[in-house]
């Protein structure tokens, strides 16, 4: 890249990539707040592990539902306007979990949670793409993925203090867990309408040569691409459709290990303080693994095999953990598992931008984060209810195991049907 361009590239790198990835800590926090909650909200409201297990699933069918025309709104109104109001309504919806009542009122919350968040990530991979030319784009998206291994590592002792203010002021810890974690979205709210702009026309902090340099090289780049007349004919490729397919079993097993996690480390004897100490190890090397993977593949043409090789590692490590003798063993393994289930997610998601363009890319990228966020449903209701029936703890590794391997394959032989990059 000659020195025009990666001045460009890290400008823009130093402007976007920390606002997008707060927000994402946020939108991860409140995300996954509901498990800490559960300590004491579920007996609070009188809820069976199954209406509370239900209630936190719903969140990805509200979320899957309104992906598409999240996206959709979000390339004809640009991302400060629509971040903004994603921010708002994610916030108020998570303070509103505070004041739960029943079963029926924390099922709507949840699904209305989801629906209120659906369209951000999605949303940052569009908008990435334009910034940031083909070659640099896994590099960005890896770096704003790092925020949510960040959120996995700090969740757990934010959550774990909130709950500590139980009494205080009248509220119950649950309470105050809801209601803190939804209070940053809300304040976020005014700097993104006022730091984030609609695109690189609008943005002070390029010079006309950085934005004329930038405009000619993603519109090289996107007449190779296919830009359809109406973009929910995207929906349809069969491209599209097959990434949606591969996509699942990478959240699915993400989502697996996040709850399978702390079961297995208490099962060495621990107690709850060392266990949450312990876990923020694995998601340490996740953040890592998110930085160092898209800069190493950013050295070749092809790679495939970054891609691949990752879940594969993946795959076998979760078995692992499991059929290791000892309990240091069995969390090595957890600690490569955690890294490689993740590390590939960056590259993966410059895939659709390499025959998609402009809101024909939108909407293909939401299905596939769509489709994909299922398996957080899967994950949540087929785990529990594997290990309860089989009473095993090797056959919900396996389960998870299989589907990573199968996500692998499936990304290997769309990968060979794409247009090769630049």
């Amino acid at each position: 890249m000659d020195n025009i361009g990666g001045a460009t590239v890290r400008r823009v790198t130093r402007r976007l990539i920390p606002l997008l990835g707060l927000i994402y800590m946020i939108a991860y926090i409140d995300r996954q707040n509901v498990s800490y909650a559960k300590l004491q909200m579920v007996g609070d409201l009188g809820l069976s592990e199954a209406a509370y297990g239900l209630g936190a699933a719903l969140f990805f069918i509200g979320y899957c539902v309104f992906e598409v025309p999240a996206n959709l709104v979000l390339d004809r109104v640009g991302a400060r306007v629509w971040f903004a109001r994603i921010m708002a309504s994610w916030g108020a919806v998570t303070i509103a979990l505070a004041f739960t009542q029943n079963a029926a009122m924390f099922y709507v919350l949840r699904f209305l949670l989801g629906a209120a968040e659906a369209g951000f990530f999605p949303g940052v991979l569009y908008v990435l793409t334009l910034w940031y030319p083909q070659a640099q784009r896994a590099r960005a998206v890896g770096q704003f993925m790092v925020a949510s291994a960040v959120a996995n590592a700090v969740g757990a002792a934010i959550g774990g203090l909130l709950l500590d203010l139980d009494g205080l002021a009248g509220l119950r810890g649950w309470q105050w867990v809801f209601l803190v974690t939804g209070l940053p979205a809300l304040l976020l709210v005014p700097v993104v309408l006022r730091a984030l702009p609609r695109g690189p026309d609008e943005a002070r902090w390029l010079d006309a040569a950085q934005k004329s340099w930038l405009a000619a090289t993603l519109d090289a780049e996107r007449g190779a691409g296919v830009r359809h007349a109406n973009p929910l004919r995207a929906l349809g490729d069969p491209r599209v459709l097959m990434l949606c397919a591969a996509f699942l079993g990478f959240p699915l097993a993400a989502y697996g290990l996040g709850y399978w996690l702390p079961t297995i480390v208490k099962g060495f004897g621990v107690s709850n303080t060392v266990n949450g100490l312990l876990n923020v190890i694995p998601w340490t090397l996740v953040g890592f693994a998110l930085w160092w993977l898209p800069r190493h593949a950013a050295r070749f043409r092809d790679q495939r095999w970054h891609l691949v090789g990752p879940p594969l590692v993946g795959a076998a490590c979760l078995v692992g953990s499991v059929l290791a003798p000892g309990a240091w063993p069995k969390f090595a393994f957890l600690c490569i598992a955690a890294p490689a289930v993740f590390a590939a997610q960056p590259i993966f998601w410059t895939l659709p931008p390499r025959f998609l363009t402009g809101a024909g890319a939108a909407a293909g990228l939401a299905l596939i984060n769509a489709i994909g966020n299922l398996g957080g449903f899967v994950a949540q209701t087929a785990v529990p209810r594997i290990r309860d029936e089989t009473g095993s703890d090797l056959a919900p590794m396996l389960f998870l195991a299989a589907c990573l391997a199968l996500a692998a394959l499936g990304v290997l032989l769309v990968e060979r049907r794409l247009p090769r990059p630049t």
